[in-house]
């Protein structure tokens, strides 16, 4: 099995690294095109990190469709329905299987996602 590596960062990680059929997205933040956190709550913190999941996913041929598993991090689990509300407009149909923990986040973010997608060759 080959694995590609696609993209870049300025911290030791691959946005995105396909092993086989699958393709593994490293844990995505709500930074914007200019490298800075969005300002905002929750839900346009996940808007953010959703559309960098998507970017990511695309270095690698892949879209949101092709999405079987995410990982989810809020810093604040009083806002899972907030979150919720935002996230489930990228899933419309057969959402993937999820996991969401509340955590401290290495930097003053409310929100990390990293996402595995299926996608044969």
């Amino acid at each position: 099995m080959t694995k590609q590596h696609f993209g870049l960062s300025h911290v030791p990680l691959s946005p995105a690294v396909r092993a086989g059929d699958f393709i593994y997205i490293s844990g995505q933040v709500p930074v914007g095109s200019e490298g800075t956190v969005i300002i905002g709550g929750i839900e346009a913190q996940t808007k953010q990190v959703m559309e960098n999941i998507k970017s990511a996913l695309a270095l690698a041929g892949a879209e949101l469709s092709d999405v079987v598993k995410t990982f989810v991090i809020l810093e604040d689990g009083r806002e899972f329905a907030a979150f919720n509300k935002t996230y489930a407009t990228y899933f419309p149909e057969n959402p993937p299987a999820r996991t969401t923990i509340e955590s401290r986040l290495m930097i003053d973010i409310k929100i990390e996602i990293e996402a595995i997608a299926y996608k044969p060759l």
